[in-house]
């Protein structure tokens, strides 16, 4: 459950433990959406009149193509969270990590700065592996798989620098 009752929260901090599913409606088209539901956790509590506070952790897997060789990839995204609800006119209400509630908001909803978490924490760029060799840029060939049959041809405007100096060098 990521949604809390702001009478609940009057009472006592509640403790944050749910899951973020890839379908939920609070994904926008475009995101990077995570492959598995996206785990959160923590604690939520009053910050003062009107204001609420969820300390926690968002931990989930993003899978994406690998920026070199295209391979598919896999990495956990662990975040840390700390972020202030507030009801619209708050003076922090500009401050960047803080979510604005609607006028007399029944609820807090943890999903949108969730979201936003997830989409500022996945990397934009993976490796399969710290040494991949990626692609030959000729014939697309994975390099990590073996060297591909063009890498042996040279680009006839190198052969320049191959050919054998004589002499010596003016200065």
């Amino acid at each position: 459950m990521l949604s809390f009752e702001i009478r609940e929260l009057a009472r006592r901090a509640v403790d944050v433990d749910g899951l973020l599913e890839s379908d939920d409606p609070v994904w926008q088209a475009g995101d990077e959406k995570p492959s598995e539901p996206l785990h959160a956790t923590g604690r939520l509590s009053v910050a003062g009149a009107s204001r609420y506070y969820w300390s926690g952790h968002i931990d989930g897997l993003a899978h994406t193509p690998c920026r070199r060789c295209l391979a598919d990839s896999t990495v956990r995204v662990r975040e840390e969270v700390h972020v202030f609800f507030v009801e619209a006119g708050d003076e922090i209400g500009d401050d960047p990590d803080t979510y604005r509630l609607p006028p007399r908001a029944q609820e807090v909803d943890l999903r949108p700065a969730i979201r936003e978490q997830w989409l500022l924490a996945a990397p934009a760029f993976v490796l399969c592996r710290e040494d991949c060799k990626g692609l030959c840029p000729r014939c697309g060939a994975d390099l990590n798989a073996g060297p591909c049959t063009c890498a042996s041809e040279v680009d006839p405007r190198w052969a320049v620098l191959r050919e054998p100096r004589g002499g010596s060098v003016e200065r």
